[in-house]
């Protein structure tokens, strides 16, 4: 873990984060490291579909259409946190981390992860599905480390 938080700051890129499942998580780990500082521009634990909307833009279409675990919704809440912040790049955490399902039936584990990053046409993001196995704990763990492990790859360190 400390590699991938070494190899993001030393990029020197700009980080944000927009969380729910991992409530605070990826920030924590961005922040561990002596001068993250210099990279973390900031985060945000939207854990109920209001705060995603007020706080990050997401549309209450997307909340409503595909829900708040969905790869449309972590899109949209790391465009916010991109744009809010200021970040060159963003990263964005939701899912069901249990121990039951959510409104739209899927199983514990399901996480979305997306990467919003800026580009000379402007911003673009894109999601990933993943499926982590285990208990509460166990999923936001490592839906937060495979949230780095994308930061560091979009940072070009890995």
């Amino acid at each position: 873990m400390e590699a991938l938080q070494k190899a993001i700051l030393q990029s020197g890129r700009t980080v944000a984060c927009a969380e729910s499942c991992t409530g605070g998580l990826v920030a924590k780990l961005l922040t561990d490291l002596p001068g993250s500082s210099s990279v973390f521009r900031g985060g945000f634990v939207t854990y109920c579909n209001e705060m995603k909307e007020a706080l990050l833009g997401v549309e209450r279409e997307t909340l409503e259409k595909h829900f708040a675990v969905s790869g449309q919704t972590a899109e949209e809440m790391a465009l916010g946190a991109l744009e809010r912040t200021g970040a060159e790049l963003a990263v964005s955490t939701t899912g069901v981390a249990g121990p039951s399902g959510d409104e739209s039936g899927k199983p514990v584990g399901t996480v979305y992860i997306a990467i919003a990053k800026r580009t000379p046409a402007g911003a673009e993001a894109k999601a990933a599905e993943y499926h982590f196995p285990g208990d509460r704990s166990a999923v936001r763990e490592q839906a937060a480390r495979e949230a780095l492990t994308l930061l560091a790859r979009e940072c070009s360190c890995l």
